[in-house]
């Protein structure tokens, strides 16, 4: 094996490794909209359905706007 398909194992590897961790953070922010979100109005079926539709970008966006949002909410 040469030096190129060390370099390509790792680029593998690396890959599989993000796309490992993306899926597990979008179950994890899956599963807290579902288990956390008020069901006042239809904010929790709005995240969900983007959050199923979205994947990991919509996980993101609901990690950075929504959940501090809810966080404040709860902590009036």
């Amino acid at each position: 094996m040469g030096t190129n398909g060390i370099v390509g194992g790792i680029v593998v590897a690396w890959l599989l490794l993000m796309l490992l961790l993306g899926c597990v953070f979008w179950i994890w922010m899956l599963v807290d909209c579902a288990t956390k979100e008020s069901d006042n109005g239809n904010t929790k079926t709005t995240w969900v359905i983007i959050l199923v539709f979205t994947h990991i970008l919509g996980a993101a966006l609901y990690y950075f706007v929504r959940r501090p949002r809810r966080y404040a909410e709860l902590h009036r």
